[in-house]
């Protein structure tokens, strides 16, 4: 109490006379990204502010921000040359001086942006795992990840697997749905241009008896199936350990509700209960922490029969959420306050990366950021002009690469990004904010320097007043404008 006293009164001192310091604002248009400015007005305290930041009132705790690597990044960043594919790496990864990212999740083995399917053990009743390997990972995701490591030794790296391999499931094949056929043309043109979804052309092979569905366990709910799939874990976790790379936190299944016609399998929460009672003993071994998810269903009931289990709530350090779990985190958050919720996986766009896209990945970051979450991840990090994976779906990501002319651009996204990451460090406690407006996030790093990120989404420029402390900042803000201001 004490500490968290004296933590308040340093802050309040500081922003008592912050306007003899530097401040930092920085903007984003569709015309222009990440703009300097160097006029702005600071007064007293006289008269009514659009918003306060409550510099008094810290809430939860920020883990960082950052991205995913995944073959399909790898491949498209590899089309470049060198000296441009260092430049998107240090602009990435490497401390204060672009996005700084800082968590990154990871695959265990294929996910739905890999060249093909694969897993580190297809040979079938293999339970003591002596067939498993990670080669195929040798020429894209590790290297991948070393490359990123090399600017940041300090990134947490986290993973999943979409699928175990073919022989622990019940239907022996890595999808848990046949691509759609004879789909009526205005259900697949609405397809392609709200989700980027084009499936024409292209067939997974899974037969209709193979499908799983929602609810249903496509995992096989044995014992040994249970041990080997925890022993495939933890030679994932050593055989990267040997890499030099070190996963501090896994994952059990991504979207396990969701049956995909990409690599994909569902659980039920009682099927996940009866693996984590084996994957947890596991994972302790290794000093690896365990979250529950990743949760992408809006009913919070499918947490909450998980954190309720005696016998491996208190193994469960935190919970992935993303896509619909966006409606779940409210209510875990309030019944379980001090639990680690991080949003695992940016909304995937439809690869145009167009502006639009852009405001609701914002109303995304405060939506998650503003109901608890510590840690917020986009997915694809880059990937080549029309974002289209493997089996069909065409995504945006923070970069993308004209492979004909060997160039690259940084996408609207990856700048909203850069406006908190930039600025947010690991250990920054996200502040509350009182006033009409609330278009905004706020923040306050561990030395005590204040980040607003403001977007002024209407179409004209608009004078802004923020109180922080007993002094007012006055910016006029660009019409459409995301803005960022540091306070040191």
């Amino acid at each position: 109490m004490k500490n968290t006293q004296l933590f308040l009164m340093l802050l309040l001192t500081t922003f008592c006379s912050f306007s003899q310091s530097k401040i930092t604002w920085v903007s984003s248009t569709e015309a222009k990204q990440w703009q300097s400015h160097k006029n702005i007005k600071v007064s007293l305290t006289t008269g009514k502010t659009d918003v306060e930041i409550l510099l008094n009132k810290p809430l939860q705790q920020i883990d960082g921000f950052g991205t995913c690597f995944n073959e399909l990044g790898w491949t498209s960043l590899s089309v470049l040359n060198a000296d441009d594919r260092e430049k998107i790496l240090k602009e990435l990864f490497s401390p204060n001086v672009g996005a700084n990212f800082t968590i990154c999740r990871m695959p265990v083995g294929a996910n739905d942006f890999s060249t093909n399917w694969y897993s580190y053990n297809e040979t079938a009743g293999d339970f003591e795992m002596k067939n498993f390997s990670i080669s195929n990972d040798s020429q894209t995701l590790i290297p991948f990840i070393k490359s990123a490591l090399k600017y940041n030794p300090n990134i947490k790296l986290w993973a999943s697997p979409w699928s175990p391999p073919v022989w622990m499931k019940y239907n022996k094949h890595y999808a848990s749905k046949p691509f759609p056929k004879d789909m009526p043309q205005d259900v697949a043109d609405e397809a392609r241009e709200k989700w980027g979804m084009d499936f024409k052309g292209f067939d997974n092979g899974l037969k209709p008896e193979q499908e799983g569905f929602e609810g249903k366990d496509m995992f096989i709910q044995e014992d040994e199936y249970f041990k080997a799939y925890s022993l495939y874990f933890s030679k994932f976790i050593q055989e990267y350990r040997a890499q030099n790379i070190n996963i501090s936190m896994v994952m059990p299944q991504n979207e396990f509700n969701s049956a995909q016609v990409f690599p994909s399998c569902t659980w039920t929460s009682k099927g996940l209960s009866r693996f984590l009672s084996y994957l947890i003993p596991a994972m302790n071994e290794e000093k690896v922490d365990i979250f529950f998810g990743t949760m992408e269903r809006p009913n919070y009931k499918l947490v909450d029969s998980i954190l309720n289990d005696s016998a491996i709530n208190k193994s469960i350090k935190g919970v992935g959420f993303q896509w619909a779990g966006k409606d779940a985190i409210p209510t875990i958050h309030k019944n379980y306050p001090n639990l680690k919720l991080y949003q695992s996986e940016q909304e995937c766009g439809n690869g145009k990366n167009d502006w639009k896209y852009c405001g609701y990945t914002w109303g995304l970051m405060k939506h998650y950021l503003t109901n608890g979450a510590n840690a917020y991840m986009y997915w694809n990090t880059l990937l080549k002009e029309g974002g289209i994976s493997t089996w069909g779906w065409r995504q945006n990501s923070l970069v993308s690469i004209d492979t004909i002319n060997k160039t690259f651009k940084y996408n609207f996204e990856y700048y909203l990004m850069k406006h908190l990451s930039h600025f947010v460090k690991p250990g920054a406690k996200r502040l509350e904010t009182s006033g009409d407006y609330t278009n905004l996030l706020a923040f306050v790093n561990l030395d005590n320097s204040v980040v607003i990120v403001v977007q002024n989404d209407s179409t004209k420029e608009k004078k802004f007043t923020i109180k922080v402390g007993d002094k007012i900042l006055t910016p006029t803000l660009e019409a459409d404008s995301y803005n960022s201001f540091l306070l040191q």
